[in-house]
This record gives C-alpha cells, structure tokens and sequence, in this order.
C-alpha cells in the first residue's frame, strides 16, 4: 500500500499547506508553492484540502503503484503519462495497481501536485507533513524524494466508495478511468510571459527614489535560475533608496518583494525566512500565488499596483471559487 520511486526527478517533495504557529521561533511555514493548486487535488479525491501530496518540479518523476490508488494531478502541465497513454489533470484518475505514472516534457508551468484519496501515512513535524529542506524536517526524512523511495498510504476513504461506483464500466476497463468532467477552466491559472503578478505598496516603499518607484512599476523582470523554494531573485533595473537608511530585522512573508543594497528584487517563496533585514518595496497578493509560484527561471514578470481593498477582493473571490468547487465535487461524486 504504497508509492515506490523508481526516478525522482528533479526536485520532488511531499508538501501540505505548511507549518503554522511557529515562526515566532524562526521556523518557516513552507509547504506548497502553489496552494491553490495542492487544494484543488485534494478536494478532488475527496481529502480534506490541506492534506499532504506530492510537489513535483519542472522534470516529474516515475512511479509505480502497488495497488489501485485514486489520485488527481494538478498545477502545471508536465505532460502526465499512465502506463504510456496521457492523461488528462484537474480530474480524478483510478490508476490500476502495477501502474505506472511518469511525467514528460513540461507544455506550461513549473510545478505540478499529486494528491491521494486517503492520504500519505507519514508523521507529521509541528503539525505540518511540508517538506522544510533546509531545516531536514517533515515529509519524507526531511528531505526530496530520490530513487527507490517508498512512501506509505492511508486505506482508500470508504466515502470514496459510492464515487468508484459511479464510474463506467468502459471507463473502469481503461489502463487510467478518467472522468469526463474536470475542474472549470476560469480557475485554472493562464501560465504564460510576462506574468502580470499583482502587488501592494510595502512598508519601505516610501524610502526608495522616485525613479526607482516608476522603473518598478513600468519595467519587467526576468527570474533567475538561482531562485529556488526560499526566494526568487529578479534581474532587471535596479532600485536605490533615496538615500541611506538604516533597517531593524522585521517580519517577511510569502511574497514580501525584498530589496538588498546590490539593488535586484528577491520575491520571498514558501521557503522564507522569517525576518529580514532588507527593505520590503511590495507585498504580492495572496490570490497571485498561483502565477508566481508557477513561474520558471528566464520568464519575465510584470508588476501591477493594487490597494489592500482590491487584495482582499481577490482574495475573496478565490476562496468563493474553492467554495464553488466544493459544492460542485459535492454533486458530481457525492461526497
């Protein structure tokens, strides 16, 4: 009753929605890069929508099922294969035991999640199943996933029952059954260049110069291959204070746009840190997650002013949509 790992690919970690309460002790929250997108996987297998499943970045992995598990892939298109044939994502797929799934070419985005019916049975660190690497904490010993690894899981939910049955039997008698339906196209996040990535004024902004303050706002950045899970470092046109300031450590969040003295902005990730003593120019919206966890390094990114009103909107409309989404799986699998 397990995932065995036959490749890993490139980096492969088990990822919740992350470690909460504790970074008064300067442990990072982590956990997914794209929430929304682990959250929709879950909700599609019938788990609760913070339950751990597989990140899988950029080049996925092979694995091979022991028995028949439920599972839903979503996030970013890395082209999805069982036993050869493609499938399709944002739906349920009953994979057959002695399965295998594998990942090909990435066709849109960067990463992508697998979440399974029941769960993974591992123990948690803090509350959390997220993968902190840099601490060695949660998921699987800490650390990403690698080859010949085994990860156990929890009894097929007897909720989910009644939705098996609701399945074909040609849909059944296929190498993956696979629903013809699948989550609404309009929550789906449109991975393309430049990203438009939406953003509040942060605390410091009023300390940079006002070129600075219009090159952020006109110019695009382009993200570096030395971004990774902590922070996504940008290079384009550099910002300067208008003049020298000092900085008392403060708190930094997950999309805190960070400004060292070199002048290139850093966007913080779900790896963050939990202060920092560099000026904080913007705050990326919650509701922009998705696009920017999804970006890879030499895309290019845009930067859109927002007020705190319009922030906590979007917020609101996203939460309306997982809302939606819940009572829909309601109807279509009756749990």
């Amino acid at each position: 009753m397990s995932l065995n790992f036959i490749s890993p690919g490139l980096l492969t970690t088990i990822q919740d929605l992350g470690r909460h309460g504790f970074r008064k002790a300067g442990v990072s929250v982590s956990g997914a890069m794209d929430p929304f997108a682990l959250r929709v996987a879950n909700l599609l297998v019938g788990n609760e929508e913070g339950e751990a499943g597989i990140e899988i970045t950029l080049k996925g992995p092979k694995i091979f099922f022991t028995e028949r598990r439920l599972i839903a892939i979503t996030g970013a298109d890395l082209s999805p294969a069982l036993n050869g044939q493609p499938v399709k994502g944002w739906r349920p797929l009953l994979v057959p035991e002695g399965s295998i799934l594998e990942f090909g070419s990435p066709m849109s985005g960067c990463r992508a999640y697998i979440a399974v019916a029941g769960g993974f049975d591992l123990p948690s660190v803090m509350g959390s199943n997220a993968t902190f690497l840099r601490a060695g904490i949660g998921g699987l010993n800490g650390r990403a996933l690698q080859l010949g690894d085994s990860i156990p899981c929890r009894p097929l939910p007897a909720k989910m029952e009644a939705f098996l049955r609701s399945l074909t039997r040609a849909q059944l008698e296929q190498p993956g059954a696979q629903t013809n339906w699948s989550v609404d196209l309009s929550l789906h996040v449109a991975y393309h260049e430049p990203q438009q990535i939406r953003v509040i004024k942060g605390p410091e902004y009023q300390l940079f110069s006002e070129q600075s303050q219009q090159d952020f706002w006109g110019m695009a950045y382009q993200v570096t291959a030395q971004s990774d899970r902590m922070g996504y470092h940008l290079l384009g046109t550099r910002l300067a204070l208008a003049a020298p300031a000092d900085m008392v450590s403060s708190a930094v969040t997950f999309g805190t746009v960070q400004v060292p003295p070199e002048g290139s902005p850093i966007v913080l990730m779900a790896d963050h840190q939990t202060t920092g003593g560099y000026p904080r120019f913007a705050q990326v919206v919650s509701a922009d997650f998705p696009k920017l966890a999804q970006l890879v390094p030499r895309h290019k990114v845009l930067f859109k002013e927002v007020t705190l009103e319009e922030a906590q909107a979007l917020y609101i409309i996203q939460e309306q949509n997982i809302e939606k989404l819940r009572g829909g799986l309601h109807f279509k699998t009756h749990i």
